[in-house]
């Protein structure tokens, strides 16, 4: 029964230090401007509509307001929504995007798309390194407990 009482104790102090450590992301995010990505590039929505469209090229395959998606994401149009060409413009200066049916906004090229993953920028600046020695402090007494605790169920 002490065993059980002393490993509760250090599980307990495992996800607390952990928590401080590797503390949760913010879940909402704050966009600059509307957008949709498409074949690997952010395109800014204008209120610039369109009427001579081309070809449809794409749609959103993922919305969200909150987070960023690989894909042909968007934080302002819903799933569904189509993309296409606009005549006479190439489709690395702009695109349309159908606002609603038959009728199209542009969308300029900005910059390529980039998805960031939970933990990118986590470790960087003055304390990225204070962030890595305590996990790594974290993971050397996890392991040296888990021998101990090994060893004293097996004599």
């Amino acid at each position: 029964m002490k065993d059980q009482g002393y490993l509760r104790y250090c599980l307990l102090s495992f996800l607390l230090l952990t928590s401080l450590v590797l503390p949760g992301k913010s879940s909402a995010t704050s966009w600059a401007y509307s957008f949709v990505v498409w074949n690997g590039y952010i395109y800014v929505v204008s209120d610039e509509h369109v009427t001579e469209v081309g070809s449809e090229i794409g749609h959103v395959t993922k919305y969200s307001d909150m987070e960023s998606y690989p894909g042909n994401f968007s934080n302002s149009f819903a799933k569904g929504t189509k993309y296409y060409s606009i005549k006479g413009i190439s489709k690395n200066e702009a695109i349309a995007v159908e606002k609603s049916k038959g009728q199209y906004i542009k969308a300029y090229r900005e910059a390529e798309y980039e998805v960031r993953g939970a933990f990118d920028g986590y470790f960087d600046g003055q304390q990225g390194p204070i962030k890595i020695f305590v996990l790594f402090i974290i993971g050397i007494l996890a392991v040296i407990f888990f021998y101990r605790m090994k060893g004293k169920k097996n004599p």
